[in-house]
């Protein structure tokens, strides 16, 4: 199984750089409402409600993707299931098209449009920023969905086959839903973000790695981007999105965070970097990080996926 899945996943990050999600019908959409329809049965302002709500959209999900890979025994089917699975829960190439068009838009002076793109990113309130408070928006994203939309996947998917793809795609679809601080998600969203924050552990600091070895493909250096992981990630409120915006600010000669506005809930980030802010210019640069790290995420996939698996020896009868 182990080459199956090593060339599925090889096949769905090529089918996600080639052609990017799919316009209509994605099946993280469907997850979105599959979760939502159940929320309006099981929401409660309570953590424990908040614990059925992660089992009864997870575990199905999870069950599902098992027996599905169970009966394809077939070699060719269970690289078409891994392949499709991974195409439809790793997101690189829209992440990157997505901040290659704020680009565009800041560098022809469209700041309105630019605001508005950025919405695609991020939950801040975008009305006050300048094209600078855009540009660190937009390469803040770039950075930790780099490692929550493709790194992380593919590394679950490369230790679990379609169970583990599709597992934390529905673990990080809820923390994106439920997971947040609000007055109607406080206790019934922190189940969600907990896990979320567990599964998010090794994937975070594989990005983070992974943009620190390649920091010289933008300029920078493997030294820099460490020492600013190393330094700065604890400052961070998220224990995961620190060490990989870190490594980013570092690898870019940047500094990113500062002062967001969530609807009115004001957070006032610690900044992370040695550099100046972000420009538009460093927008390309980050975009291209953010793809060299992909491509190197994958390649590290596909080396897990072959790794053999030691079962346990069988025992010998008595003689």
């Amino acid at each position: 199984m182990t080459v199956s899945r090593a060339v599925g996943i090889a096949v769905g990050f090529a089918l996600d750089r080639a052609v990017g999600d799919p316009a209509r019908f994605h099946p993280v959409a469907g997850l979105g409402r599959y979760a939502a329809a159940v929320e309006r049965v099981t929401h409660r302002d309570q953590r424990g409600a908040g614990m059925v709500h992660h089992a009864v959209v997870v575990g199905p999900l999870v069950a599902v993707a098992m027996i599905a890979e169970r009966t394809c025994r077939r070699p060719w089917r269970r690289v078409v299931l891994t392949a499709a699975a991974t195409w439809a829960v790793v997101g690189g190439r829209s992440l990157v098209r997505e901040g290659e068009t704020i680009a565009a838009q800041l560098e022809r002076d469209d700041l309105p449009a630019a605001r508005q793109q950025v919405t695609h990113l991020v939950g801040r309130d975008p009305s006050g920023l300048d094209g600078r408070g855009v540009a660190r928006a937009a390469v803040e994203s770039l950075a930790e969905n780099t490692s929550d939309a493709v790194v992380a996947p593919l590394l679950w998917g490369a230790a679990l086959g379609v169970p583990g793809l599709v597992g934390y795609r529905a673990i990080n679809t809820l923390d994106a839903m439920v997971g947040h601080r609000s007055p109607r998600y406080e206790r019934f969203g922190w189940t969600s973000a907990r896990i979320d924050d567990v599964a998010n552990l090794v994937p975070s600091r594989a990005s983070a790695a992974l943009a620190t070895v390649l920091a010289p493909i933008v300029g920078g250096l493997p030294r820099d981007a460490a020492r600013t992981w190393r330094r700065d990630a604890k400052r961070h409120p998220s224990p995961n999105a620190g060490p990989v915006e870190a490594a980013f600010a570092g690898a870019l000669g940047i500094t990113l965070g500062g002062v967001n506005d969530y609807a009115g809930r004001i957070e006032d980030r610690a900044r992370m970097g040695d550099g100046p802010a972000p420009a538009v210019s460093d927008l390309p640069r980050a975009t291209r990080l953010a793809t060299a790290v992909a491509w190197a995420a994958a390649g590290l996939s596909v080396l897990i996926a072959l790794a053999p698996r030691h079962g346990r020896r069988p025992r010998r009868g008595r003689h």
